[in-house]
């Protein structure tokens, strides 16, 4: 077997070592008890302005899990779905099942019936526990599923009891948000908490390699597919993101941002896990949409050092102009994730910051995610996804030879290998095969080496636009016209033409209502050749997003016409 390339290393910090030790922990359950252990009395994660510590955190959720193995009878290898916001809920809930030895399928609260009905039958969950906003839906297509108990939540639950109960009562009474359900078919999420005391966690034997999520990487067209993620896929992950951040990072001293969804693969290992691993406080924002409230919270705590987003979180950073009307003094690490940072909203929040980069990250959900980050020696955006992560292997294929690409700026097929790649999919294996070669997994994602074994993203393999014969990157443009001063956000699209194939449509939401078309056009002109000029623009008020924040290009091409 030939050796594998490694031309990163000489990137790499002095003090980020080459491997990491993957097996540190045997799994997740023990993670978390031994973080619980060490910052039993800090604050783990705060809501609507309450904390709760570390130490509380592990009794409720060792109450909850006896619960559900004494009195739910749940066993290793069962599903616990978990429908659940940014609330203190979800840790408890995900601790709980982990620590039974259930596997965790995380799904999106913003799903319709038909979609939550897909990942549910699909998984095969026997338990699911929500918010009580989302009862109805469930018991609508409980029937459908494997489902045995449907555990309910408030979103004032887990805090202080008259603030807990005043949120509540809003909820319900006054914002009309908890549509009607029967209340005798689910249980109390309280409840099953104080009940829980009564009983003793019975220890589970839960090995590495055993499967902890099947985390969904799609459903909303076609059949979805549960990405099997081990207990030692996650732990490998977090050591990987520490031998890279912990240099830049004080264990027990930090406080982290979490605006992006807990149930998102990335904000699950990063602001989760990870945060765990090194005693960090946790600030929950349970709707990212709302971002004057964002912005309160973080007036109440401004001490937050660690921020991970995506680039419409960075963009709102900047335009709101966050850093004026809030002196994060603490901030140390920024990571970007999810989807691309746009170059000139890179540049526009390393000034507004004062200084802190955007340290851009790359991952998928059947790698953990991470794969890539920038160094945390990285002083300003290089229009890279950084280099691999310890004990990751990288390469890059033609992707019509499927030859080996090793000369910088030839794109290619990035592909992984490494201990947080997945086992495969859940009951997939047509698709499981698909996604690898040889061991190596296929992302999808056209790439092209850099100096220093530094990797640039050129864009999706399937959002290529070819016109008269050459190919476009939707994400070339995207970087050029976000440098633009009068606009805000945007998005580039083919659309079909009689003439060339494709040609290229760009969406912009405007920061000056003065920009005209023909304005942006002339600017497009100084920075691109004639081919990959928008020929068609449209100015829009909003971008379809996922609940991350990610631009969905396939919602823009919904509405394709023949030019």
């Amino acid at each position: 077997m030939a050796e594998m390339r490694t031309p990163w290393y000489e990137s790499y910090p002095k003090d980020v070592p080459h491997t990491i030790n993957a097996h540190m922990y045997e799994n997740l359950g023990q993670l978390f008890d031994d973080a619980c252990t060490k910052y039993a009395k800090k604050d783990a994660f705060i809501s609507f302005n309450s904390a709760i510590s570390y130490k509380d955190i592990y009794k409720y959720t060792n109450r909850l899990a006896a619960y559900m193995q004494k009195w739910l009878g749940v066993k290793k290898g069962d599903k616990l779905a978990v429908i659940l916001p940014n609330v203190i809920q979800y840790p408890i809930a995900v601790f709980a099942g982990l620590k039974c030895g259930m596997q965790i399928v995380n799904i999106n609260p913003l799903y319709t019936n038909h979609e939550i009905l897909g990942v549910l039958r699909d998984s095969k969950a026997k338990i699911v526990i929500c918010l009580e906003s989302i009862n109805q839906g469930i018991q609508k297509i409980y029937e459908q599923t494997y489902l045995e108990y449907v555990i309910s939540c408030s979103v004032g639950d887990m805090l202080p009891f008259v603030k807990g109960s005043v949120i509540n009562f809003a909820a319900r009474h006054i914002l009309k948000q908890i549509p009607k359900f029967d209340k005798k078919k689910v249980l109390n999420f309280k409840h099953c908490i104080y009940q829980g005391r009564h009983f003793e966690l019975e220890k589970v034997d839960v090995e590495f390699d055993d499967i902890a999520f099947l985390q969904y990487t799609g459903g909303t067209t076609g059949k979805p597919k549960g990405a099997m993620l081990s207990h030692g896929n996650i732990i490998s992950n977090v050591a990987q993101a520490d031998a890279m951040y912990a240099p830049r990072i004080a264990k027990g001293s930090e406080s982290i941002l979490t605006d992006l969804p807990l149930y998102h693969i990335f904000a699950m290992t990063v602001n989760l896990m990870y945060s765990l691993y090194i005693g960090a406080t946790n600030l929950l924002i349970i709707d990212p949409r709302k971002f004057d409230n964002l912005i309160k919270q973080l007036q109440k705590f401004p001490q937050i050092s660690i921020i991970t987003g995506v680039n419409t979180l960075f963009n709102a950073f900047v335009n709101n102009n966050v850093f004026d009307k809030v002196k994060l003094e603490n901030l140390r690490l920024v990571v970007g994730g999810g989807t691309a940072v746009q170059e000139g909203v890179a540049a526009r929040f390393l000034e507004a910051s004062g200084g802190i980069p955007i340290l851009e990250g790359y991952g998928l959900t059947e790698c953990s995610p991470l794969c890539c980050v920038v160094p945390y020696t990285q002083k300003k955006y290089n229009g890279t996804i950084g280099v691999p992560l310890p004990s990751t292997y990288a390469r890059i294929v033609n992707i019509d030879t499927g030859v080996e690409v090793v000369n910088t700026d030839e794109p290619g097929e990035l592909q992984f290998k490494g201990p947080q790649v997945m086992k495969g999919y859940f009951s997939n294996e047509f698709e499981t095969n698909n996604v690898f070669d040889d061991g190596w997994l296929k992302t999808g994602d056209i790439a092209q080496w850099c100096e220093g074994g530094y990797i640039k993203i050129i864009d999706r393999i399937k959002d290529i636009i070819i016109v008269s014969g050459f190919n476009v990157f939707p994400t070339e443009i995207e970087n050029v016209v976000s440098r633009n001063a009068k606009v805000l956000e945007c998005a580039v699209i083919g659309v079909p033409s009689n003439c060339t194939g494709e040609s290229i449509k760009l969406f912009v939401i405007r920061k000056d209502k003065s920009l005209s078309k023909e304005e942006l056009k002339d600017y497009c002109r100084h920075y691109l050749t004639a081919y990959k000029l928008p020929k068609h623009i449209e100015f829009v008020e909003e971008l379809p997003k996922s609940a991350v924040g990610k631009v969905m290009r396939r919602y823009l091409k919904q509405n394709r016409f023949k030019v």
